[in-house]
């Protein structure tokens, strides 16, 4: 047996069985049993003001007796749920199992780091920092990170000892954007950039130099070169005269000319706008009168920004403005300053929870529930592991988890729990399909990281259900609502549907509830407009067209069939209005509607008097009423079979005035 297909399940297996334990109630004063199943007073409370949709909560004795008798009804089908063992089917197992993985996540990181973050991030947004720097990229694919460092390590050395920060940039930069301006790449905030260069940027004073630090672009050299108040975000609206740089000097002359006596247009007093839509080439602000979406700094060229927040009151505009794109013109509507830290809160701790600063959360809180497990890893055993597995399996598929079944050292442990090197080989098979890509040593390394790094959070999330009583309720929750679901499908909706022969006989005791009222059996059609109106009153005259399809078809002529449709069958003369004359054999005047379009009625055959619907006639109407009869009948039944017992005493000490 592969082992490492059930190790994890091993941890998970014995923390579930104490689930039962970690669910049984603590001192609750019972409010109610039901088959002396008791369920207590908070336990009732708690659903109770979950379920009021952010109301006040009404205390009344009244609106209590009423919830406890839709709370009642509530357990007694759970319980019937779990008599059906329905838990057991796949579909709920697995949709069930999806929730608690996703829910879990909301409790498996450091609440106090990931907070600290986003206090962090809010901090930095009140500056705007401007940096230069120098990359040295790791060659795509290698794990070989030596040369790269010795060569950043070399230039770090160089303005050490007193090198110029923008000559080695423009030489050995491997940033191609930024190297040609001394690496300078202008000023930035907050979670515009991977989170190891914003904290070196951030954590360097301004004039220094960073020492060399590692993201996955490579290795940086950073100066910060200048810092000043954030300036926010902006809105503004642009007139742009693009260059086209195929046109040469000739194409930079022409649009030269062209913003200027734009310029010269407003100085005269013509409306923005207007020469927005004459004059502007940005296709993406043309059509919204030139206005652009909010922008921060570092989000445009600086030529642009700059010019931009330089202006001061919304309205004012800048003079002609040169970029790599063209020549523009900036209208300033508003400014926005950094707003208050609990409005965006949310927001930022949205942008954190996918930044990458959220791994130094996620890996404080390992580090947390490795001392709660008293874990403990053997490294030489992997070393041992990792010499024993030719490169040539790995890399042509051929490895096999069951070829180190002889492997028993242990790799790590924890809680009287012990993975050892032959659990790891089978989660390598299981989870590269027996290849790798990458150099061996460090992918199997990394590959271990992650597999110890899931036994543990395999582990912390089944203990959720013990630990945390917040999450326990929740899981709880959505347990009994999809095995409700469920189960109510089986004996009501579905039901109600499938079971012909009840329906049938509902019907058939219900008759009388389901009669047409005066009607008429007709050909209801609806035009677009007058025009098509005629044509089908040609085509209903024309002896050619003997079927409905043929008279829409002849209507709609050869264009789209969607200008004229119809709809046929017996309708109640209440849906008409009441001046409409109903004479069968012959079709009324067509009429127009508030809409615009036109209505022609034909009618076939008219009922002056009450008549009996069919089954297939008033299909919906029984199902819907047949659905209502299970769902009484169903809880008469339950009811009998779980009585309620309330204890009055908890009930009258929760009323409140």
């Amino acid at each position: 047996m592969k082992k490492v297909l059930y190790s994890v399940v091993f941890v998970c297996a014995n923390l579930m069985a104490n689930e039962s334990n970690a669910q049984q109630k603590t001192n609750d004063p019972v409010l109610f049993t039901y088959a002396g199943n008791p369920v207590g007073k908070n336990e009732f409370l708690r659903m109770y003001t979950k379920n009021i949709n952010n109301q006040k909560p009404d205390y009344s004795e009244k609106a209590l007796r009423e919830y406890v008798t839709l709370y009642s009804r509530f357990k007694m089908k759970v319980a019937e749920a779990d008599k059906a063992k329905l838990d057991t089917i796949p579909t709920i197992q697995g949709e069930l199992g999806t929730y608690k993985k996703q829910l879990s996540k909301t409790y498996l990181t450091d609440k106090e780091v990931s907070e600290r973050l986003v206090k962090e991030a809010y901090d930095r947004m009140k500056k705007d920092i401007r940096v230069s720097h120098i990359l040295v990229s790791i060659p795509r694919g290698s794990d070989d990170t030596t040369a790269s460092y010795q060569k950043i390590d070399s230039l770090y050395k160089a303005l050490s000892l007193g090198a110029d920060f923008a000559t080695l940039a423009k030489s050995f930069s491997e940033d191609k954007q930024s190297a040609p301006n001394g690496g300078d790449i202008g000023f930035m905030t907050a979670m515009q950039i991977v989170y190891p260069f914003e904290s070196a940027a951030y954590n360097t004073p301004v004039g220094s130099i960073s020492k060399p630090v590692r993201t996955v672009y490579g290795y940086h050299l950073i100066k910060k070169t200048d810092e000043r108040a954030a300036r926010g975000e902006i809105q503004v609206a642009q007139i742009m005269c693009a260059v086209q740089k195929s046109a040469g000097k000739e194409g930079d002359v022409a649009a030269k000319a062209r913003i200027d006596s734009v310029a010269m247009m407003l100085k005269g007093g013509t409306k923005f706008e207007s020469l927005v839509t004459k004059y502007s080439d940005d296709k993406f602000s043309k059509n919204s009168e030139g206005v652009l979406a909010t922008f921060g700094v570092g989000s445009m060229v600086p030529e642009f920004e700059n010019a931009a927040f330089g202006l001061k009151n919304p309205g004012d505009l800048s003079a002609p403005i040169k970029t790599d794109f063209g020549y523009h013109i900036i209208k300033l509507i508003k400014k926005l300053p950094v707003r208050a830290f609990d409005s965006m809160k949310t927001e930022i701790t949205k942008k954190v929870e996918k930044d990458g600063r959220i791994e130094t959360a996620r890996q404080e809180f390992m580090n947390k529930i490795k001392t709660k497990v008293h874990y403990q890893e053997y490294p030489e055993a992997l070393t041992e592991l990792l010499a024993a597995i030719p490169d040539s399996t790995v890399r042509n598929g051929s490895f096999k988890g069951d070829d180190y079944e002889r492997f028993h050292k242990p790799l790590f442990e924890m809680t009287d729990v012990t993975f050892n090197q032959s659990d790891f080989a089978h989660y390598i098979e299981t989870y590269t399909k027996g290849k790798i890509y990458g150099q061996k040593e460090s992918t199997l390394r990394t590959l271990f990281k992650s597999y110890s790094d899931k036994v543990l959070m395999d582990y912390q999330e089944n203990k959720l259900i013990d630990e945390n009583e917040e999450y326990r309720n929740l899981v709880t929750e959505y347990r009994d609502g999809i095995m409700l679901f469920e189960l109510t499908d089986r004996m009501v909706w579905s039901k109600a549907s499938s079971d012909t022969i009840g329906l049938e006989k509902y019907y058939n005791e219900n008759k009388a509830k389901y009669m047409w009222q005066p009607a008429i059996k007709a050909d209801i059609y609806k035009c677009i407009d007058e025009s098509y109106a005629k044509e089908l009153v040609k085509a209903l005259n024309n002896p050619e067209n003997k079927t409905i399809e043929e008279i829409v078809k002849a209507a709609n002529g050869d264009g789209a069939q969607n200008k004229v449709t119809v709809e046929s069958g017996k309708f109640e003369k209440t849906r008409f209005p009441k001046d409409t004359k109903f004479q069968a054999g012959k079709y009324a005047p067509y009429s127009k509607n508030e809409d615009g379009s036109y209505t022609l009625l034909n009618v076939h055959e008219v009922f002056d008097t009450p008549t009996q619907k069919t089954l297939s006639e008033a299909r919906g109407y029984v199902i819907s009423e047949y659905q209502e009869y299970l769902e009484k009948e169903w809880i008469r039944s339950l009811e009998a079979s779980y009585p309620v017992k309330l204890n009055e005493a908890t009930l009258k000490a929760m009323v409140k005035k």
